[in-house]
């Protein structure tokens, strides 16, 4: 039998012979079809067999085959909500919702998502660096002398510091630590960009973590000059990355560039409440990362912070 799909003239001569009142088996023969799939087709719709509605039938039913869409209206909230509202990365809600994230980027493209381009990390986009053009100082222990063990991320309490500013010339910044192991992120408001307001960010650091905060990364940016005196109050050692070396502070690098995504460049850190500074503390540290094993930084901060 070279045919296995009914066309809209077989249904007609089905109709036609079957109102003959032809056998199952002459029909079946005359056709080239099994006296099953004559059978089947007589009883596709209750009533008289119409060859037409059949045919109508067949079409609907055929429009609605393949692979059903799993896309709930829940599952498109969740998924609204974890990159639009806490700005997670496709790949990071693919992973939670055991989906591949060329699925969520296909429902994006469709149009199934209330999601945009300017939503996702980047925008889409990876931009150039811009020009540094904060003060800097060229005094410091360099990133050379650092042990092997902070490198390789094999202990804990090493951290790496930055200042993420509004664009305005002046105001308050945001002073950015991560501890290089967990990525845990904390976020402190800065009163300005001097390094009077950074080395009292780095003290708070110190008072709340105690011992466990072993040594800060930073760049030569002049909020850092006063690194002496931080480090005789504290113990905790400075190294300087090299200039235009922004791979050599990467997980601050990176941090960042989720922070800016909750604090666009422009908008001024005034405008940010102490409530949202909370807020954005938490989104940060909870989502999981494919770097920790799909873990979240605050799971591994506590787990390596109480041990």
């Amino acid at each position: 039998m070279a045919n296995t799909i009914l066309s809209f003239s077989d249904r007609v001569v089905i109709q036609t012979l079957h109102q003959e009142k032809r056998s199952l088996q002459y029909i079946a023969d005359y056709l080239g079809f099994s006296k099953t799939s004559i059978f089947n087709e007589l009883h596709r719709l209750p009533g008289a067999y119409c060859a037409q509605l059949a045919q109508r039938d067949h079409e609907v039913k055929l429009k609605s085959r393949g692979r059903k869409l799993t896309l709930t209206t829940s599952l498109a909230h969740f998924i609204e909500e974890k990159i639009k509202i806490q700005k997670w990365s496709v790949e990071q809600v693919a992973h939670i919702v055991k989906i591949t994230y060329k699925t969520i980027y296909n429902w994006i493209d469709q149009g199934l998502l209330n999601i945009k381009l300017t939503d996702l990390p980047d925008h889409g986009i990876r931009r150039r660096r811009s020009k540094e053009t904060r003060g800097t100082f060229s005094h410091g222990r360099s990133i050379e002398q650092r042990p092997g063990e902070v490198d390789s991320r094999q202990s804990f309490g090493h951290f790496e510091a930055d200042t993420v500013l509004s664009g305005k010339r002046r105001g308050q910044a945001i002073a950015t630590f991560v501890e290089r192991q967990s990525r845990l992120t904390i976020v402190k408001r800065l009163g300005g960009r001097d390094s009077h307001s950074m080395t009292e960010a780095i003290l708070e650091l110190h008072n709340q973590l105690g011992s466990k905060l072993k040594t800060l990364t930073v760049d030569h940016g002049k909020e850092f000059a006063n690194y002496q005196a931080i480090e005789a109050q504290t113990g905790v050692v400075l190294y300087f990355a090299h200039a235009y070396s922004p791979h050599e502070q990467g997980s601050n690098e990176n941090r960042n560039q989720v922070l800016r995504r909750f604090i666009p460049k422009g908008k001024a850190i005034e405008e940010i409440s102490d409530q949202e500074l909370v807020e954005i503390n938490w989104y940060m540290n909870s989502r999981p990362l494919k770097c920790l094993n799909w873990k979240s930084p605050i799971e591994v901060f506590i787990q390596k912070m109480f041990k």
